[in-house]
């Protein structure tokens, strides 16, 4: 049992109202929620009403079902942030694959201050990789390039689409795809993916 002053502390986040007003919005049904998260209809109910506090670990496995981070249900709703400015500086770089010499591209994450991101922003520099060694792979939703500078090789199933500056592609991540810098000058973009 918490103590009054825990309750108190704990009400302000209206995490409750936070869920029910998320899984409206999402149009997901207590049951349906519930076989997601693994969690009865009955405790998830309770949690909205405000009769009961989740646990951390409960309330992650609500927030992986919707996409959101634990912040979704700690910020104010006052101060959430419908802006969100990346600082260059801010930035970081990471390789394709952490594990390997041999990295197809390096990115930067454009957007990691926003709150409840609907899609997802990259600057990726591309490195030479000879065609047979494009590495594929593929994840849900859509994804959409457009060519900074330089000439980029986007391979998609057993076709290939070459991309010069200023040029862009819509395409369906679903189906498995790659990247390679075409030529010796630098190779950049801006990749857009959207679960």
């Amino acid at each position: 049992m918490l103590s009054p002053t825990l309750q108190e502390g704990l009400q302000r986040y209206s995490i409750g109202e936070k869920l029910r007003a998320l899984r409206l919005r999402k149009k997901v049904g207590l049951v349906d929620l519930g076989r997601h998260t693994g969690l009865s209809p009955a405790l998830l109910s309770k949690i909205e009403r405000g009769k009961l506090f989740p646990t951390l670990p409960t309330l992650l496995r609500i927030a992986l079902v919707f996409s959101v981070g634990l912040e979704f249900f700690f910020t104010d709703e006052r101060q959430r942030r419908v802006v969100s400015i990346v600082r260059r500086g801010e930035r970081q770089r990471f390789p394709e694959r952490p594990d390997t010499d041999e990295v197809a591209f390096h990115f930067e994450c454009l957007d990691f201050h926003a709150v409840e991101r609907k899609l997802n922003a990259y600057y990726a520099e591309f490195q030479p990789v000879p065609p047979p060694k494009v590495r594929l792979h593929q994840h849900a939703g859509v994804e959409f390039i457009y060519v900074v500078r330089g000439k980029l090789g986007l391979r998609t199933g057993e076709e290939e689409y070459i991309l010069e500056m200023e040029d862009s592609i819509y395409f369906d991540s679903n189906l498995p795809h790659g990247y390679r810098r075409i030529g010796n000058s630098r190779c950049a973009a801006l990749v857009v993916t959207v679960p």
